[in-house]
């Protein structure tokens, strides 16, 4: 399965908040919770001061846009861009181009840290995707990609399978 990332989506402006919840809803009503996995709308603190009073306030960071963490396919695609108040997502023409890391860390979004307890050499069971049930040692560690490596047997050769974090567990 292909990896989440960040999109952004135009809407109208001031419709930002209702077409978040009308996104979610569609999530769980499609059960898209898999594919689609937040929609946010930045805000921000802020501190205005009116009639010689200071009041704290939420503004949104960027007005008439709002972030979503998705994997992009024909389905997901279909679901934001035909949600009421949409306009489109950001990027050439109608292909949407994702955020990358650096843009997201910019933003106050960072990716959260996982404590991992592998090591190379220690033995895992694959619990999801196509090597699902498969046993095998891990060679090799990458944390910032978020990946685990582990030789599989293929047509009688090893082969070196590259896994997330997320489809292993420690045996």
């Amino acid at each position: 399965m292909a990896e989440s990332q960040w999109y952004v989506v135009h809407t109208y402006s001031g419709y930002e908040n209702k077409v978040k919840v009308d996104i979610e809803k569609t999530i769980e009503n499609r059960k898209l919770q898999d594919q689609i996995l937040e929609v946010s709308v930045p805000m921000e603190a802020v501190t205005e001061l009116k009639n010689g009073v200071e009041k704290k306030v939420d503004k949104k960071m960027f007005p008439g846009y709002v972030l979503i963490n998705m994997v992009m396919n024909d389905d997901t695609w279909y679901v934001v861009r035909n949600t009421r108040g949409v306009t489109g997502f950001v990027g050439p023409g109608s292909k949407p181009v994702p955020l990358s890391e650096e843009e997201m860390a910019n933003l106050g979004f960072r990716t959260p840290d996982i404590v991992i307890d592998f090591e190379v050499g220690d033995m895992v069971v694959v619990t999801a995707g196509a090597w699902k049930d498969t046993v095998g040692a891990i060679k090799g560690i990458n944390e910032s990609k978020r990946t685990i490596t582990i030789n599989v047997e293929m047509f009688g050769r090893e082969t070196p399978v590259e896994l997330a974090f997320t489809e292993v567990k420690k045996m």
